[in-house]
């Protein structure tokens, strides 16, 4: 009994979403737990429902079946779909993240490095000049991200430091969510490679829990706990990361694994 108490209990549980579009099933009856501090990989190839999954699960999207529960800070689980409008939009700009594959998407391109990352705290009624400043600073830090440069435009920046602007953007408010759509995808290799080693430093550091997409298993196992493999829709296979990359059971996961390892 004690045990059961004690258990874990999960921040995200998503039930039996399916989104079509017209005849075609995009994603098909999918269901998973997120816990506390647990990076989740959603790999498969291209066309596999993968994105359209997190859109769905991070509210972007509406499912056409199924339902998502978030445990909230101060009421437990809550059906995200059966919040309002505005309690969604303030969720995803406090409690979630989101990081796009293009940086652009999730930036504001026309507002200084700093003003992208002191809007989120405005969002939540922070006017302080002096405040939104030093937090803007600070966080610029810890993605790496020259300081001196906080009045810069985004454009101005590479394609690897708009992606740790975005980060910065995102983990300001704290969050206890992330999602994040092929975040390294596009970049030269040295620069995913760094980016991809101040990612783990983050969501360890921080215990966020953390959905990924990507269609590279080099990312998942270096990110993620744990992995779900896509193929048409459909998840076809979960477990933790190492199993299931060194030790595939579906054919599919098989043949994704070898076609890894071929020269």
């Amino acid at each position: 009994m004690n045990d059961q108490l004690n258990a874990p209990r999960p921040i995200l549980s998503v039930s039996g979403i399916t989104k079509r579009y017209g005849d075609r099933i995009a994603v098909a009856d999918a269901s998973f737990e997120l816990y506390p501090g647990e990076v989740l990989a959603v790999v498969g190839e291209s066309g596999s429902g993968k994105s359209t999954l997190l859109n769905c699960v991070s509210a972007r999207l509406r499912p056409d079946e199924g339902r998502v529960d978030y445990r909230t800070r101060h009421e437990g689980m809550a059906e995200v779909f059966a919040m309002s409008e505005a309690q969604r939009r303030l969720l995803a700009r406090t409690d979630w993240g989101f990081v796009h594959q293009n940086a652009e998407e999730g930036l504001r391109m026309h507002v200084s490095a700093g003003a992208n990352v002191g809007e989120r705290l405005m969002a939540l009624g922070d006017r302080h000049y002096g405040d939104l400043r030093r937090n803007a600073i600070d966080w610029l830090s810890r993605v790496e991200v020259d300081t001196t440069r906080i009045d810069d435009l985004p454009s101005a920046f590479s394609g690897g430091m708009r992606q740790r602007l975005q980060i910065a953007r995102n983990l300001v408010t704290k969050p206890r969510l992330i999602f994040m759509d092929e975040p390294t995808s596009g970049l030269d290799v040295s620069v995913q490679a760094r980016l991809l080693d101040l990612l783990r430093t983050l969501t360890r550091g921080l215990s966020l829990s953390a959905i990924v997409v990507t269609h590279d298993l080099a990312v998942a196992r270096l990110l993620a706990h744990r992995m779900l493999v896509m193929k048409g829709g459909r998840i076809v296979e979960t477990g933790l990361t190492d199993q299931v990359l060194d030790d595939p059971q579906h054919p599919y996961t098989q043949l994704l694994v070898s076609s890894v390892l071929q020269p």
